[in-house]
């Protein structure tokens, strides 16, 4: 039946419209929203969508770009440090899984090589739930976030391998001794050559140098030309590109975006990738979480329930199994030995291509394939699932035991969050507020949307992230639901005014510094909440009066004192001042009592310390030659 794509978005989007945000309320999470959404609208359901190799395809550029925006928070430095993970805990888990499942398909009847197909195809899990699983717990930066990782990297770069060896494992599953040893040998040479690894190495070097002396600065140019649809066109083309670079090898899609983030996480526009990025990323993901819940054919299950049942929950048991040992060997807690068990139990969708690729190689049947897809399909739709039960059931049991032993899980290896400040604008006003916060020992994460100004003060050794910081988008990016402040030092009065109500509507427990131009601007920023205001040329006023009242032949410390007098008598009138601002005849009363309010109380304090000016005075006439002379 030919499909009708425009049909077809508007399902889509109403079944996710209607379902996710049932689920997230119920407390089952957004990604169970989507496995539902796909099976009430796919071809097991109401069938309103049953052509879905389109939207699969599209479906599964998600992956790609989440593992982009991954990468963007993964400099080299941090990959290099998860070297144990990736070659201890990834090969390891990689090998371990395909074992324990190829001895459990031996003994349901498959013979041993297309058990180790099966083995290989299901020793995956999947990159789009446990990653998105780890983004919406914000425990990235965890030990559970960064063994996730290490292992899912380890399983997108095993897929060629895996793709090689089917072919040999087919020529090995019947054919005679002489066939076996020619299809050996073809297996060897013909589906990864000899040199592929010095490609690899030389084109990762050559995005290397590249990501370096092309694409940073054509993100410097654009982002001076100001036009934000080319950035976002630009951040697009930036991710399809290194996709399509591994993919030309052979290798996953997913890795080259992956490795393309990493290469620019230390850039200053990762806020401003991130940030355009995000939409296309949160939505492409849904839409493949859909195309899961399609998939599941239910005409299987229906025709073999007892061991379609049997086979999910051994699939699931087993690989927990592994990785729960696993964990425990390299001193993971016990808590996040669980959570990552959960997080990597089910098959992935690599699994997908690998049986089907097994099913034209000759490797598997049709009907062997069908029952497999819908285990690995049924098994990702248990995640949600187990990653709730884990929640409600296993986490405050663990942590309850913890406790008792004094055993607690470590924290996220992240700064703590109460010492993160976030600063919106670093020209000068910004700059000073910087270096006094960053002296006392607060993480700082600086963003300024003038180019030129960032190149600046890159000399100087400053990083500062290119964005708007009046974008939701760009805040989000810079961790603001994790700052303790956010000091807003860009110029011009409407727009500090708009950034405060962003922070104020999406950040209200945040605390808001921003910089004032004048006193009404003052009293608008108080109506939004803003906590600390500071009115940008009235300290430095104030401070220019005491020194020309010094050069005038006041005392220092009499200068000093009248200054902070008039200082603390301002700040006061300017908070009195607020509850009359929007009744002008009122305000101008009151700035008149003050003002006069002011001067009787300077007046009183001069003739109660007339020594302090005069006598400074004095000396001044002595030295003065007279006119006479």
């Amino acid at each position: 039946m030919e499909i009708n794509l425009l049909l077809a978005i508007f399902v889509l989007l109403a079944a996710t419209v209607l379902l996710v945000p049932l689920f997230k309320w119920a407390g089952l999470g957004t990604i169970l929203g989507y496995l539902a959404a796909g099976v009430l609208i796919g071809p097991y359901g109401l069938a309103l969508v049953s052509d879905t190799d389109l939207i699969h395809q599209i479906a599964e550029f998600g992956i790609v770009m989440m593992l982009f925006l991954i990468g963007l928070e993964v400099d080299g430095s941090e990959l290099w440090r998860m070297r144990n993970k990736v070659f201890g805990l990834g090969l390891t888990q990689m090998a371990a899984t395909t074992v324990v499942v190829a001895l459990l398909a031996r003994l349901i009847g498959f013979i041993w090589a297309d058990a180790l197909v099966v083995g290989l195809a299901l020793a995956m899990s999947s990159t789009a739930i446990a990653m998105q699983s780890v983004d919406q717990r914000n425990i990235t930066k965890t030990d559970t976030g960064r063994a996730s990782l290490a292992i899912l990297l380890v399983q997108d770069v095993a897929v060629i391998p895996v793709l090689a060896i089917i072919p040999l494992l087919s020529a090995m599953g019947g054919s005679p001794i002489e066939a076996i040893g020619e299809n050996v040998l073809d297996a060897v040479d013909n589906p990864i050559d000899w040199w592929i690894a010095l490609v690899v190495v030389g084109a990762f070097a050559a995005a290397l140098l590249g990501s370096r002396f092309v694409i940073r600065p054509l993100m410097s140019w654009l982002a001076r030309t100001r036009v934000p649809e080319a950035f976002t066109a630009f951040a697009l083309a930036l991710v399809i590109g290194a996709a399509l670079v591994t993919e030309s090898f052979g290798l996953s899609p997913a890795l080259g975006a992956f490795l393309g983030g990493v290469l620019l996480a230390d850039s200053e526009y990762r806020h401003e990738l991130e940030s355009n990025l995000q939409p296309f990323k949160g939505l492409l993901l849904g839409l493949f979480f859909i195309t899961v819940g399609m998939s599941i054919a239910f005409n299987v299950v229906i025709e073999n329930p007892l061991l379609v049942l049997a086979l999910v929950v051994a699939l699931i048991s087993l690989k927990m199994l592994v990785l729960f040992v696993l964990a425990t060997f390299f001193k993971m807690h016990v808590a996040e030995r669980v959570l990552l068990a959960v997080l990597l139990s089910q098959a992935g969708e690599f699994a997908f291509v690998v049986l089907q690729f097994a099913r034209t190689a000759g490797n598997l049947s049709g009907p062997e394939v069908e029952l497999l897809t819908v285990v690995v399909a049924l098994s990702m739709a248990t995640t949600p699932f187990l990653i709730f039960l884990y929640d409600r059931l296993w986490a405050p049991r663990l942590n309850r035991t913890s406790n008792a032993a004094g055993d607690l899980p470590p924290g996220p290896d992240v700064p703590n969050p109460h010492d993160r400040v976030i600063v919106l604008g670093y020209g000068r006003f910004g700059q000073i507020v910087t270096r006094l916060l960053r002296a006392q020992g607060f993480e700082m994460t600086l963003i300024d949307d003038d180019p030129a100004q960032i190149e600046l003060v890159k000399r100087f050794g400053v990083k500062v992230f290119y964005g708007d910081g009046g974008r939701l988008e760009i805040l989000r990016a810079a961790g603001a639901d994790k700052a303790r402040m956010i000091v807003i030092a860009v110029a011009g009065g409407e727009r500090i005014l708009g950034i405060a109500e962003v922070i104020r509507r999406n950040y209200p427990d945040i605390i808001v510094a921003a910089r004032a131009v004048d006193r009404s601007h003052a009293h608008d920023l108080m109506a939004l909440g803003v906590q600390v205001i500071e009115r940008e040329t009235f300290r430095a006023a104030i401070k220019l009066g005491e020194h020309a009242l010094l050069a005038l032949g006041r005392d220092k410390a009499e200068a000093h004192r009248v200054a902070e007098a008039f200082e603390q008598h301002d700040t006061r009138m300017l908070h009195e001042s607020y509850a009359v601002r929007h009744d002008q005849a009122a305000y101008i009363g009151f700035v008149r009592r003050s003002t006069e309010m002011l001067d009787a109380v300077m007046k009183a304090d001069r003739e109660q310390h007339p020594e302090a000016g005069h006598s400074a005075q004095g000396d001044i006439d002595k030295q003065a030659p007279r006119a006479s002379e």
